[in-house]
């Protein structure tokens, strides 16, 4: 009987100190998803946002770049309209084309260093700049071919 109260004795304590044992290893690791156990790392997360803001902001200045940032060219048939927005840049390449000017501020010339008031033709190759979005822009007298840069309205 004092065996068999012994080796019990042995075994609870064994039994107990493996349950501690285990239980402080489980302590010790903390619960999954926090600051002691992480899911992933946060150097992890901050590579992957970075990487998808990048390519999402790369392809938005692509757009704006295409759209805005492009010379395009245009012919206009006499009688036709050029209408820019602002900063919107024109080139009359050829043709005759005059100045429409609803608000009487003129549109700058930037190659001549003047303003060319409404109704005044527009020299050819002179770099034109609409500064503001108030239906500034050109009219074509004669078949005019016309390069552009910008958001424009053709009437």
């Amino acid at each position: 009987m004092k065996k068999k109260r012994l080796l019990f004795s042995v075994l609870t304590v064994a039994v107990v100190l493996l349950l501690g044992a285990a239980l402080a290893g489980a302590a010790g690791t903390g619960e999954p998803g926090t600051v002691d156990d992480p899911l992933v790392t946060r150097s992890y997360v901050d590579t992957r946002i970075n990487s998808a803001l990048s390519s999402q902001l790369d392809e938005a200045l692509k757009a704006y770049a295409e759209k805005y940032m492009v010379w395009r060219v245009i012919d206009l048939s006499p009688g036709q309209q050029l209408e820019g927005k602002a900063g919107t840049e024109i080139v009359v390449r050829a043709g005759n084309s005059v100045v429409i000017d609803p608000v009487g501020s003129g549109i700058p010339d930037l190659t001549g260093g003047i303003n060319v008031s409404a109704g005044q033709i527009v020299s050819l190759d002179h770099l034109l700049t609409i500064p503001r979005t108030d239906g500034r822009g050109i009219s074509a007298r004669t078949k005019s071919v016309v390069m552009y840069k910008g958001e424009v309205r053709v009437k």
